[in-house]
């Protein structure tokens, strides 16, 4: 990493490399005179466009960290086009997130009203308390501009503040980025929210300023409360890959909107992300705290050690990548495990997570059908995507999170119980060295990875091939699961049935209108109701030859039933109604619990295993 600049020596250094884009810039001003109706008026200014050329103007389809398309278009209306003299110019629109502008003199101004009221990761909200702004929800941008330098001036009504990654200028409104990609990497923040700041040192006597900006309705003390709380998480973070990320204006800014309207998110970014959720501090401190332990630690993984596949990101197409089981399941292995590190959670509570890891890959139906790179490029239809026709994803998905935290524990506990003095922590600190430490002049990652580059570090680092092809062969590119008991059992965790000899009917059951019980969604692969043929939708009216009222009957019927039973049930489907027979299968569910909860012993070895696992990095 090269040693921090100044702001304006950053800037120099930014304007010489990129030479082409000296006579173009991009001007954009927000303001919120109807903010109570959540409108927002948008001006966009481009300059330097090449005379005689018509200039494509765009709203963004996708937004950094979604995978899906979004179509941000359609919220922007009123649309207003001008020359740099203010003279009219005539706008066409080739396709629904694109305007054509020609006749213009080499300057066009382009103005519209900009609705918003989705407070999260990925869309704008704006109202009488803020301006919540995802940059690509937001701003329209020039095709043929994308490496112009951007300046944005944010409206602060009511004695608002900004809170951005955004590098900032003498004018506490104005705010620059280098050119699009940053831009619309940053998202804002505009309100009277609370800040809390502190520093941590980096290499060469750096130091890094880290900002909790957070909105909410909460008191001062709760907040500074939570606050001590992520500072000991940062610190273990920051421990592990043995340095900060480099954060390229010598800040890191968490932006957190806890709000009752707010939806639940949590969204990385280059040097910030932003959370929200409609609970509060006092409602939720911890599950608040495990977003920002996850999000915190993309600013290294998926921000700066990126997937080829991610890197430049397109704001016009869905955005597929292979390696989402790292950047995302890895980091959400790990979310849990700081925590844990920070000693802010005890054993059983981790256990409990890491059975809980262990129970959904193991007993995952989506493991039929595809890989965990397989199931990265399933994003685009899953990353918060919007369809309208049912889709069988009980049968066979697998979140790429959930997935690739479940490689994450095993290759851990793998490489700690097979190498000695080495753990998954080295394996990220080696692809940190090679893959995200170094960063280009651009605020871009300057050697993105390949799956075949995480197979080859994983040889490296273990001085063993053989066992890198094979992990890789078996549980990345493969379908197995893991064998996670006897690798638990050395840190003294006992993974175990957790519902032994209870049936299981793989099926959400609802009450049915007119009595008995309605099955809520497609039934699971492997549940009793699957095997026999019950499906969405059917109901559910006697069992044994006698009527079931609705689902808590239904459920104290099993409370006196075994797996290996067999029922006769009376099902209504599609206007047909047929008696058949279900076997009751065992509840596969697992889950973990130290070996001294379960009246075990735990050996010494077994401790030290688990100190060395779950203890502090960064009191040491």
């Amino acid at each position: 990493m090269r040693p921090l600049l100044p702001l304006p020596a950053i800037a120099a250094a930014l304007v010489l490399a990129a030479p082409a884009f000296a006579q173009q810039r991009v001007e954009y001003e927000i303001r919120y005179p109807n903010r109570v109706h959540h409108e927002a008026e948008v001006t966009a200014t481009f300059s330097g466009v090449p005379a005689g050329r018509p200039l494509e103007v765009r709203m963004s389809r996708t937004s950094p960290g979604r995978y899906a398309l979004h179509e941000f278009a359609k919220n922007v209306y009123g649309v207003r086009v001008t020359d740099g003299r203010g003279r009219p110019l005539a706008a066409t629109r080739p396709d629904p997130s694109g305007w054509t502008v020609a006749g213009h003199d080499g300057t066009v101004r382009v103005q519209y009203t900009l609705f918003g009221d989705r407070v999260d990761g990925t869309y704008t909200a704006i109202d009488a308390t803020h301006a919540h702004l995802n940059m690509p929800a937001t701003f329209l941008w020039a095709r043929g501009m994308e490496g112009a330098p951007v300046r944005a001036r944010f409206d602060r009504p009511d004695g608002w503040r900004v809170a951005t990654q955004l590098a900032p200028t003498a004018d506490s409104a104005v705010f620059t980025a280098p050119n699009l990609q940053y831009f619309m990497d940053s998202p804002t923040e505009v309100s009277d929210f609370d800040l809390r700041t502190w520093t941590v040192p980096g290499p060469g006597g750096r130091t890094y300023t880290m900002r909790m900006a957070m909105h909410h309705l909460g008191t001062d003390e709760e907040l500074d409360r939570y606050v001590e709380k992520v500072k000991k998480v940062v610190a273990e973070e920051i421990a592990l890959w043995g340095e900060p990320a480099g954060y390229d204006f010598g800040t890191y800014t968490f932006l957190a909107d806890y709000l009752p309207w707010a939806a639940g998110d949590g969204m990385e970014h280059r040097n910030s992300t932003i959370i929200t959720a409609p609970a509060s501090l006092a409602q939720a401190e911890m599950g608040l705290l495990g977003t920002v332990s996850h999000e915190y630690f993309h600013s290294w993984n998926v921000e700066r050690l990126r997937p080829r596949s991610l890197e430049p990101f397109s704001f016009s197409e869905a955005n597929m990548s292979g390696e989402l089981w790292f950047a995302e399941g890895f980091t959400s292995y790990y979310d849990a495990l700081f925590i844990r590190r920070a000693g802010l959670t005890d054993d059983a509570e981790y256990a409990s997570e890491a059975g809980g890891i262990a129970n959904a890959v193991t007993n995952a139906q989506g493991r039929r059908f595809f890989s965990p790179v397989e199931m990265s490029q399933q994003a685009p239809f899953v990353d918060a995507a919007v369809s309208i026709d049912p889709v069988n994803r009980g049968n066979t998905f697998l979140s790429y999170y959930t997935w690739g935290s479940g490689v994450g524990l095993g290759l851990d506990l793998t490489l700690r119980s097979r190498f000695p003095n080495l753990t998954l922590d080295d394996f990220m600190r080696a692809m940190w060295r090679q893959y995200g430490r170094e960063q280009t002049n651009g605020l871009a990652p300057a050697r993105p990875y390949t799956v075949a580059d995480l197979r080859r570090v994983l040889g490296e680092v273990t001085r063993d091939t053989a066992f890198a092809n094979d992990f890789f062969r078996r549980y990345v590119e493969g379908r197995e699961a893991v064998d996670y008991a006897p690798l638990l059992a050395r840190a003294g965790f006992l993974l175990r049935k957790a519902q032994a000899g209870r049936p299981w009917l793989g099926a959400q059951l609802a009450d049915a209108q007119g009595g008995g019980v309605r099955i809520g969604g497609y039934t699971t692969h492997g549940g009793s109701l699957y095997a026999a043929g019950v499906d969405a939708g059917d109901v559910i009216r006697s069992v044994d030859g006698q009527p079931v009222a609705n689902a808590a009957a239904m459920q104290a019927l099993l409370q006196g039933k075994r797996a290996g039973e067999t029922l006769q049930v009376e099902v209504v489907s599609r206007g047909t109604t047929r008696t058949m027979p279900v076997a009751l299968v065992e509840n596969p569910a697992l889950e973990a619990v130290p070996y001294e909860a379960a009246g075990m012993q735990l050996t010494p070895e077994m401790r030290a295993f688990r100190a060395s696992w779950l203890g502090s990095r960064a009191a040491r």
